[in-house]
């Protein structure tokens, strides 16, 4: 849960707080940015400047201020659009992370971190001219162009912004009569790996800052490497590799049912003269005996279509979304385009999820065109709807705690008018395509009267929930990466292989949907529609499964209710939205599949 920096007893900037403007994805994602009382001066060094110092604590932001250091929050801080980064070293290692903690808690005592010593680098100017083009739009109006006319002075661009916190005792008499910005009386020792300044009640805390400018050989366009510095790109291939193995075995089997088994099937069964025939089909067993029921329409036709019709639809939007990251469209530098993109490519989508949803209805109710309209309304409704009604939870769940994540009022009223006039128009277009398209023709008659199935050794149930675990095997090394990237606020930036892993996921739900499906209709189960939908969908089970493993192990930071309700009602909508995505991936690559197989039947 985000905070407001200026929630917490800390000095405020002279000349008041004021808010950035932001786009949609900073306010979605709960990012305000307000205005710091830190003043900086290009290539100035200053050092022990007093900042201020807030009036003595009160019982109620002291106990905030314990409550902020237990719960272990970070300041994010940022200069020229960079945050800034704090390295840690940790045996041989260097950790970095952005941002730095508001205190530390050691034995029963808590410490603040009330002294920041800044490093910025520069980077010089090659020409005098080229500052006027430098600006890349996330700092265009920052960045210092040339210095005044003949002035020999060089002009220097912030190429890297670094903070080390300290805990520093000062003494608050001595500042009685300081303004802000003054040096402080005496030298400042800034030692990160000693605290000396405990927070006691009714007692004022003195903050004070130094800067220092170092010129650096890092240029502007490769600014954000720092940031970007892959970390464990050896896991990743081997996440990669493995999924490459569990896709090899599949697509093993999957020849191995199209070459021996239909093949050999299909050319024993046509071969054989009439009487050898006859006297095969008492003999016959599996697929090829629920020729007359295997295209019979499931119960809830409706359900899967829009199920089938979202899960297009948000299968479309990650593929793009993904696409698009890994070509460099969606820098961290310019923050919330991420969310923005995924809202835009989803909306522009809502033509496909129509056009599939209507289809497939006509498709299984035999190119009946009646109820196109309610259909493509329910699929524009039907996914946003839940995720509307789960944010709406969450949302008042951050009103009541004061959280920046809070979405405010006006922006629920954008999301909904974006939602009823954008969505739902192009649904609506894409379920009169769909109604206007010619309907796939089914290969094989179905039966009046439904063929009974023998009974089964074990549920057909069990085996379609446990297929979870294959397309499971394939993510979950890098499910671990974007987990912690989302909650544990590092930069993601690996969408490279988030694209490979992501294809590899597709393929594996495929042939996984596809496997089950045949060993289904050899056991003469006709019923495959829904089981195929879930067969690949169930990869959402083990998913949540895991995330609530994560908060577990990994989370142990995050105290009370809300916070884990906050983690819990995020994750089930994330689980949803793959299961949707995942089951019509299974569900389309099956329907093709018995398509396929029954369309090379010949019978009588």
């Amino acid at each position: 849960m985000p905070f407001s920096y200026y929630s917490l007893p800390f000095c405020k900037p002279l000349e008041g707080v004021k808010d950035s403007a932001e786009n949609l994805g900073e306010v979605l994602m709960g990012d305000r940015i307000e205005n710091s009382p830190y003043t900086f001066k290009m290539y100035t060094n200053v050092s022990d400047i007093f900042q201020c110092q807030t009036g003595p604590l009160s019982g109620e932001n002291f106990k905030l201020l314990k409550k902020r250091i237990d719960e272990m929050y970070q300041v994010n801080l940022m200069l020229d659009n960079l945050p800034a980064i704090r390295y840690a070293k940790k045996d041989s290692y260097f950790l970095r992370w952005t941002g730095y903690p508001v205190g530390i808690k050691i034995q029963d005592a808590y410490y603040v971190f009330n002294h920041l010593k800044f490093t910025v680098l520069v980077h010089k100017y090659e020409e005098a001219n080229v500052a006027r083009v430098m600006g890349t739009g996330d700092a265009a109006e920052v960045i210092p162009t040339i210095a005044s006319e003949g002035s020999e002075l060089p002009g220097y661009m912030v190429v890297g912004f670094e903070v080390v916190p300290c805990s520093v005792m000062h003494d608050a008499k001595s500042v009685k009569n300081l303004k802000p910005y003054e040096k402080y009386p005496s030298p400042v020792k800034c030692d990160p790996t000693t605290v000396a300044m405990p927070i006691k009640e009714n007692e004022p805390i003195v903050f004070t800052y130094e800067v220092k400018f170092e010129e650096s050989d890092i240029k502007w366009p490769s600014r954000w490497d720092a940031y970007l510095k892959m970390e464990g790109s050896k896991v990743h291939w081997f996440s990669i590799l493995n999924s490459l193995m569990v896709i090899t075995f599949l697509a093993g089997i999957v020849l191995v049912i199209f070459l021996r088994t239909v093949r050999r099937d299909l050319t024993r069964y046509e071969e054989l003269d009439k009487e050898a025939q006859a006297q095969m089909n008492e003999e016959l067993s599996g697929w090829k005996l629920v020729v007359g029921d295997v295209f019979r329409a499931p119960t809830n036709a409706g359900l899967l279509c829009v199920m089938v019709g979202d899960g297009v639809q948000l299968l479309g939007m990650a593929v793009v979304t993904v696409l698009f990251a890994a070509l460099g469209f969606m820098s961290p530098a310019s923050r919330g385009t991420l969310i923005i993109g995924m809202i835009l490519f989803y909306m522009i989508l809502g033509i496909s999820a129509g056009y599939v949803a209507v289809r497939l209805w006509r498709t299984i109710g035999r190119g009946d065109k009646k109820g196109w309209i309610s259909v493509s309304w329910k699929v524009a409704c039907f996914f946003p709807g839940i995720a509307f009604f789960i944010l709406t939870t969450l949302n008042f769940l951050l009103w009541g705690s004061h959280s920046t994540g809070a979405i405010p009022f006006s922006l629920f009223a954008v999301l909904i008018f974006m939602w009823f006039c954008i969505s739902v128009p192009l649904t609506l277009v894409g379920g009169f395509f769909g109604a206007k398209a010619p309907h796939i023709e089914y290969p094989v008659r179905t039966n009046q009267i439904p063929r009974e199935i023998p009974a089964q050794k074990y549920p057909s149930w069990l085996l379609v929930f446990g297929a979870g675990t294959l397309p499971f095997g394939t993510l979950f090394i890098e499910l671990f990466f974007i987990m912690s990237s989302i909650w544990m606020g590092r930069v993601y930036y690996v969408f490279g292989f988030l694209l490979i892993v992501f294809i590899l996921l597709v393929v594996v739900c495929a042939e996984v949907s596809l496997v089950l499906t045949y060993m289904h209709l050899c056991v003469e189960d006709w019923k495959w529609w829904w089981k195929s939908f879930f067969a690949s969908g169930s990869v959402a089970i083990y998913i949540f499964l895991y995330s609530v493993n994560y908060l577990i192990f990994e989370l142990k930071s995050l105290s009370g209710p809300t916070s884990e309700a906050l983690y819990l009602g995020y994750s089930i909508l994330m689980a949803l939205a793959i299961m949707f995505a995942m089951g019509s991936v299974g569900f389309l690559s099956s329907f093709w599949f018995v398509h396929y197989l029954f369309s090379s039947v010949k019978l009588d």
